[in-house]
């Protein structure tokens, strides 16, 4: 079977609404994704570490019972897990005070083993910053050479912007190892001061990857292929609770239609509206999904409809 592999960072969510904590729930992009994808059922793991202390090791056990292997994740002596601060907003949206360290890649580590068609998930400051790529670099080009499918989520904070010129070098880099790029209106009016999602491929995206995916919130879904442009609504979501792992869900739900519907790597360029459609559906059904609860992932009840569908 197809295996999915996620490759990023952890970190605890504490979420507070009007001032007072309401729930604390493990995080971090790809982590939420891969949390939902295990759920599924669905072969996979994660690349990442965090820091031997209670809320490593609890995040350790969470991959676990969630079905995500950990033979790629390190517990780390001396490192202090990372935490975050979301404060929720009347709509469910969230801003962010982060307590964390530089990421740094360990001097040992494992690389996995990637097959033709596998998918890898990775992104966010992550996959871009100095301290992680004698690790990122490397993993990005093994799973190339295998032919899996490269899902790269920019997720770029304006935390970072002070950074943005020194990092676009190994940001334009995970563009030409990625078999698609996606990336949010607010990522790119960062990045580019600009949420014009034809002209952010045309001019930034077009040159290093063919494949582009475009979220605006609650807007358009744009994406952008060297043979057509496609534009798909979100649908209306009532009674959000918080929009926090919205993002990462949209991805896991998109790389559970890629499995699900059986669509390999050389398949994705050629798909029409129709094939894009069916993703776009899988993957706001997930971010919906998330939007209902204060956890960061899809539960495991809507994971448990979804296989007796299937």
């Amino acid at each position: 079977m197809r295996t999915v592999t996620a490759m990023g960072e952890t970190i605890m969510d504490i979420l507070f609404r009007q001032g007072q904590p309401v729930a604390a729930v493990p995080g971090g992009s790809s982590f939420n994704s891969i949390i939902s994808i295990g759920r599924t059922g669905l072969p996979c793991r994660f690349i990442g570490y965090t820091g031997r202390d209670r809320v490593g090791l609890d995040t350790q056990a969470f991959l676990q019972k969630n079905g995500v292997s950990i033979d790629n994740f390190e517990v780390r002596e001396g490192e202090k897990s990372a935490i975050s601060l979301a404060f929720l907003d009347e709509n469910g949206d969230a801003t962010y005070q982060f307590y964390k360290d530089i990421p740094r890649a360990h001097k040992v580590w494992l690389m996995p083993e990637f097959h033709r068609d596998d998918v890898l998930l990775f992104g966010s400051y992550y996959a871009a910053c100095d301290g992680m790529r004698p690790q990122v670099a490397p993993t990005l080009h093994a799973a190339n050479e295998a032919g899996a499918i490269l899902y790269y989520d920019i997720n770029f904070r304006r935390s970072h912007l002070h950074e943005l010129d020194a990092l676009m070098p190994a940001i334009h880099e995970n563009f030409r190892e990625s078999t698609l790029v996606r990336g949010s209106a607010d990522d790119f009016e960062v990045m580019y001061q600009s949420r014009d999602a034809r002209d952010i491929y045309a001019r930034h995206i077009s040159k290093y990857s063919s494949l582009f995916i475009c979220t605006a919130g609650g807007g358009t879904i744009t994406i952008c292929t060297p043979r057509a442009t496609f534009d798909f609504q979100t649908p209306t979501l009532p009674n959000v609770v918080s929009t926090v792992g919205a993002g990462d869900n949209f991805n896991a739900g998109f790389i559970y239609g890629l499995l699900h519907e059986g669509i390999t790597r050389d398949e994705l360029p050629a798909l029409n509206r129709d094939g894009w459609q069916r993703l776009v559906g899988y993957a706001t059904r997930f971010a919906g999904e998330a939007c209902q609860s204060t956890d960061n992932f899809v539960s495991t009840a809507f994971a448990e409809r979804l296989n007796e569908r299937s």
